[in-house]
């Protein structure tokens, strides 16, 4: 017989208190109860129920056979109920967390089309520039930029960001160009105060010597695009990623501030709570930035 049938007779005669209603949970007969609980105790060797005329119940090793039969039970359920998950189409509320820059700027103009094609996925996408704890704040995923911090969450690399130096071009005219690092020191350097370490630049040397440049001074902001913003107007120089600056370098209203330095490049991963598996709609999410991304990066945004 089949050991996992022989298990869950057993287990239900315990869960039921019997036999009788033991066989109306399971939807057989309670001679075939019977006997698969019988064939159990043959195979084992033990007597694992003391049977009276009034009640039945688990022996001493039936009990402990009991409760490792239950867990088995309960994992073969979880397995067949994942099988089932996987195969069905994505539904449901998916909580999203991402840095506002990207989010605004890359994001939010794709998930149109995710929704087309997920029509039964409704989507809260939430716009912050500090770091959320996926599980206690209930998001079940987030766009994170950058060497990732929580090593608990699995990860899915989506692109590539660079981060150079930049500043307009009436900004050097005024100021002059650095041509090395120690020359940031009598520059304007805005300063981007929403990263933790975020009054640091941390660069690196043509030498490939890692430099550190503090950077606290003349403005500071909270966000990327109002970096952006202050660079074009000729308010200083920004460390900023190639997503958010591309455009506007690309149209000459921001240029380099040191083109020799070599770049950091910085990863763009799509984070997720650990577990046996992927919700579909999580796993459907994170195909399609994979997709959607699948020509950005690092220079090419």
């Amino acid at each position: 017989m089949d050991r996992l049938t022989e298990m869950e007779a057993f287990a239900t005669v315990v869960d039921q208190g019997g036999f009788t209603d033991a066989a109306k949970k399971m939807g057989i007969s309670k001679s075939a109860v019977s006997k698969h609980v019988s064939s159990l105790e043959a195979r084992l060797g033990a007597r694992l129920l003391n049977r009276t005329t009034r009640r039945v119940s688990p022996t001493e090793i039936g009990l402990a056979y009991y409760d490792r039969a239950r867990r088995v039970l309960n994992d073969a359920g979880e397995a067949d109920a994942l099988v089932t998950s996987m195969q069905s189409a994505p539904s449901g509320l998916l909580r999203i967390s991402v840095a506002t820059d990207f989010g605004v700027n890359h994001l939010s103009p794709v998930l149109g089309d995710f929704l087309t094609e997920f029509p039964d996925i409704t989507v809260n996408m939430v716009l912050n520039n500090r770091y959320v704890e996926l599980i206690s704040e209930g998001f079940d995923m987030a766009v994170r930029i950058g060497e990732l911090e929580d090593s608990t969450l699995r990860a899915r690399k989506l692109t590539e960001t660079n981060k150079r130096m930049i500043a307009s071009p009436a900004y050097f005219e005024q100021y002059g160009r650095p041509e090395k690092i120690d020359d940031l020191n009598d520059h304007k350097l805005l300063h981007y105060s929403n990263q933790a370490n975020s009054a640091v630049w941390k660069l690196t040397a043509p030498s490939g010597e890692k430099r550190q440049v503090r950077t606290a001074g003349w403005l500071t902001v909270n966000d990327g695009q109002s970096l952006l913003n202050a660079c074009i107007g000729g308010l200083g120089i920004a460390y900023l990623p190639s997503f958010l600056y591309a455009d506007a370098l690309r149209s000459g209203l921001v240029e380099e501030a040191i083109p020799d330095l070599p770049q950091e490049t910085q990863g763009i991963y799509a984070v997720y709570p650990p577990g046996r598996f992927t919700q579909p709609k999580v796993r459907a999410f994170i195909d399609f930035l994979v997709h959607a991304f699948a020509e950005k990066g690092p220079d090419t945004w």
